[in-house]
């Protein structure tokens, strides 16, 4: 079954299944060089002596590659209370005790929109998820790493539990560069007008006016997979919700384009076959693809308006 990372999952909710004002600003880098120390070759334990038992680290992705990566994840005390405005920092290591590296410093990034655009499915959910840290850590080659938080919380430092990471060149889901999958996406006029066919949001969205088979190599192409009702991850509203926002207040010609995960919307049914299609091990994933028909940016898991903006840009100006 499609699940999100596995951690957040089991934070946010049981099994797998289907803080600010609002706006779309840029993230906010929270966490400064002088407040964390320099990996220097220590291990990820040596690093955590002398340091307190911190929160749970919780990561948004599970595809990494050699390079830089995009590495989101939240951050939850004991009590299962997502923590939003600390300062924090990666640390990674290969498995089994290698030297570390770090510190690599974590932005705090708005999964909330402005009120117009905040869907029922988000502001009748007391668990969803408000906010991420993004950090960008470059890993230089495939293999099993550790990946360890530091946070700076009422003035000392504490650390998390080192969460594994699996970096592969084996990745299935369109890269980069390479052509988007030209699939038949369900608009609200192959549905018979009826948008809850297509939309398990409330209300359903705008995102269901183009099929991206019929658009996509003509114009820029923002294409999200998401289920806001069945997403137990608590992160699939608000990213919908995100790309709302962002179709409503975009100037450019980028078609906006929200897929689905079940057939008929519901669980017991499987995958829609354009899941399949992108080979999604995970939900939800963004794709920017540019008039060409390549993928300009790829997102996995929860991100903000400022990101989702970057990323349409970068599909825009593709040449």
């Amino acid at each position: 079954m499609l699940c999100a990372p596995a951690v957040v999952l089991a934070l946010l909710a049981p099994g797998c299944g289907g803080d600010d004002d609002g706006g779309s600003g840029g993230g906010e880098e929270i966490a400064q060089k002088t407040n964390f120390p320099s990996a220097s070759g220590k291990t990820l334990a040596q690093l955590r002596k002398g340091l307190g038992a911190g929160p749970v680290l919780a990561p948004t992705v599970s595809i990494l590659n050699p390079g830089e990566n995009r590495y989101g994840f939240a951050l939850f005390d004991r009590a299962r209370k997502q923590l939003s405005a600390d300062e924090a920092a990666l640390y990674i290591a290969p498995s089994g005790g290698g030297p570390a590296a770090g510190p690599y410093y974590a932005s705090a990034e708005s999964l909330t929109v402005a009120a117009p655009y905040q869907s029922q499915t988000v502001q009748n959910d007391p668990d969803t998820a408000r906010s991420i840290y993004v950090a960008r850590v470059p890993l230089k080659k495939a293999g099993n790493y550790e990946v360890m938080g530091v946070v700076k919380r009422d003035g000392r430092l504490i650390a998390t539990d080192p969460h594994p990471a699996q970096v592969t060149e084996d990745d299935p889901v369109p890269a980069v560069g390479e052509r988007a999958p030209r699939i038949d996406t369900p608009t609200v006029e192959s549905v018979g007008g009826d948008a809850k066919k297509i939309d398990t949001r409330v209300p359903p969205g705008t995102m269901h006016e183009d099929n991206l088979a019929e658009v996509v190599g003509k114009r820029p192409v923002l294409l999200l997979f998401a289920t806001p009702a069945l997403c137990q991850s608590r992160v699939c509203g608000p990213v919908v919700d995100i790309a709302e926002q962002t179709k409503a207040t975009h100037k450019g010609d980028t078609a906006f384009i929200h897929m689905e995960i079940y057939n008929e919307n519901e669980l017991e049914k499987g995958f829609r076959p354009q899941v399949a299609a992108y080979k999604l091990p995970t939900e939800p994933w963004a794709f920017a693809i540019d008039r060409n028909g390549k993928v300009a940016a790829r997102i996995e898991g929860a991100y903000s308006g400022h990101e989702l903006d970057e990323a349409v840009k970068a599909a825009e100006e593709a040449k």
